[in-house]
């Protein structure tokens, strides 16, 4: 079993490092005749691609995508299709700037994976975190792009919801506002308002955590599985995989602790001859089997560990230290995750339509 892939029937793999030539993927297991283009894929990565304001980090890589197998032009249109065989991405790596962490080579950042990598394979990649480096995930999101067309109809929506202690107000909900700022923000109020306090983080040389949530609508109902592979089971995995992720809740989440029996449970009433529940504190997954409501999940980010200020730590000898980080980072790691939040929920509920097709001949 690889470390380096995820899902059963739709099977991602990635590879690459931060500072290294190239990152990559094989996107396996994906149904033939599906429409693709690298063009349709590159309006996500361009969603998460670095530098595009002051409250992310400045590293400027255009995170251009190729498609270099997997595909073949369609007879009537010329369009490019999926073939059935593994479909293989890669962006290159343009703005290295490996010399930033010469100094910090023999030092463990705290709050990043140095320690670990470091006690596991004895040996890391220094320069920017290699592999543990939050730029794999720019192909999980050109990966996700190609995983969202598997299930018809289905749509990802993403959009951050807290940064520190700041929270949106639910009922200012705007799903255009998310593309108006930064932030991926729906409530243009708290926007203007995390903008004043980040402007604050990052100038203190500092970061800050955050909160991203997703949305899937028109997911068929009967996707997951009872017990081990489970719908929800998986979503948390997924989103957990992501650098940075220290929580996942799906639908009320913790917040269910707090509810009655009363409260907490989905009424069902039928609407024009279809059932139709009246709240979703379930978050669209019942018994770990999907109802066919919006599925909904939310994520916390924790601050990014690379920071101006001076920490304690720790070298490669034992002996204690303190460490400065140089180089460009995010102080909001938050913001860039909105996009892989959408690829891993899109992968997740693709690979699950593929295994539920397959099991029991149903499609959407």
């Amino acid at each position: 079993m690889s470390h380096n892939t995820y899902g059963k029937l739709l099977r991602l793999t990635t590879w690459g490092e931060s500072h290294g030539p190239m990152i990559g993927a094989v996107l396996d297991g994906c149904p033939p005749l599906i429409p693709v283009s690298e063009d349709e894929i590159q309006v996500f990565l361009d969603k998460r691609r670095p530098g595009q304001s002051r409250f992310t980090t400045q590293r400027r890589e255009p995170d251009k995508v190729r498609i270099v197998s997997g595909v073949f032009p369609g007879e009537d249109t010329g369009d490019l299709l999926t073939t059935g065989t593994p479909i293989s991405l890669v962006i290159e790596n343009t703005d290295q700037r490996s010399k930033d962490y010469g100094d910090i080579k023999d030092k463990f950042r705290p709050g990043h994976a140095d320690f670990t990598y470091q006690q596991k394979y004895g040996i890391r990649d220094y320069r920017g975190g290699g592999r543990s480096s939050a730029r794999e995930t720019a192909m999980r999101v050109a990966a996700g792009a190609i995983a969202r067309k598997i299930v018809p109809g289905m749509d990802i929506r993403g959009a951050l919801v807290q940064i520190g202690p700041h929270k949106i107000d639910y009922d200012r909900w705007d799903w255009n506002e998310v593309n108006r700022n930064p932030f991926f923000c729906p409530d243009a109020e708290t926007a203007k308002l995390w903008e004043e306090y980040l402007d604050e983080i990052r100038l203190s040389g500092s970061s800050i955590g955050a909160v991203v949530e997703v949305m899937a609508s028109s997911v068929p109902a009967g996707l997951g599985e009872p017990l081990f592979s489970r719908l929800d089971q998986d979503i948390a995995s997924g989103l957990m995989s992501i650098p940075a992720v220290k929580g996942v809740e799906i639908g009320a989440g913790f917040a269910a602790a707090s509810l009655t029996g009363e409260e907490n449970a989905d009424e069902i009433r039928i609407h024009d001859g279809a059932p139709d529940f009246t709240s979703n504190n379930a978050g669209g997954i019942l018994g770990g089997i999907s109802t066919g409501q919006p599925i909904i999940a939310r994520f916390a980010v924790k601050p990014t560990s690379s920071i101006l200020k001076p920490r304690k730590t720790i070298d490669k000898s034992g002996a204690e230290t303190e460490i400065i980080t140089k180089g460009r980072h995010d102080p909001c790691v938050g913001i860039r995750a909105v996009p892989v939040g959408e690829a891993m929920m899109a992968l997740t509920l693709a690979d699950h339509y593929l295994r539920h097709r397959a099991q029991t001949g149903k499609g959407a």
